[in-house]
């Protein structure tokens, strides 16, 4: 048996084998069904979306992250960094991944599509904003009170084991 950093691998069992198998055969079917259409488009459009992210934003989202990290350090608060990082990352792949409704440029083809009207989908996505970084500071001001238990329990560790 092979030892992977010491721990000995072992083959997946015949039920993750199969799940594994299921799903690339969903994956290809979808494939075959994206493809069908607009193979060109659909390629394009993924070489495009791989080359704007590589180039583009993750160089833009990885240089305000660490604006955000010197931010935090420079007040000497460095682990309060994820307070911002969490709800920054997820309203940016919202607006990522909706970002033709959210900018209102596919009105027409939505509607059509659809037969929903394409508006409103800024607002929201501001409001998610909004929501997401309000839950992060209530979040962060939960943790920051002290809690009621913590003299108790100071008051147990500093007694010796005897007394426990």
């Amino acid at each position: 048996m092979r030892k992977i950093r010491g721990v000995p691998a072992r083959a997946g069992s015949p039920l993750q084998l199969l799940l594994l198998a299921c799903s690339f055969a969903l994956a290809g079917y979808a494939g075959v069904r994206l493809l069908d259409d607009d193979w060109l488009g659909v390629a394009l459009w993924f070489v495009g979306a791989a080359l704007l992210h590589d180039l583009v934003l993750l160089p833009l989202y990885a240089v305000l992250d660490r604006g955000v990290v010197r931010a935090f350090d420079a007040a000497g608060h460095r682990e309060r960094t994820m307070y911002v990082r969490v709800p920054a990352a997820l309203s940016a792949l919202l607006l990522l991944v909706w970002f033709p409704l959210i900018g209102g440029q596919v009105d027409r083809r939505y509607r059509m599509a659809t037969g929903l009207p394409a508006d409103g989908f800024l607002g929201r996505w501001l409001l998610i904003t909004a929501v997401l970084f309000a839950g992060s500071a209530l979040l962060f001001l939960l943790r920051l009170r002290p809690r009621p238990t913590s003299r108790l329990r100071r008051a147990t560790k500093d007694r010796p084991p005897a007394v426990h």
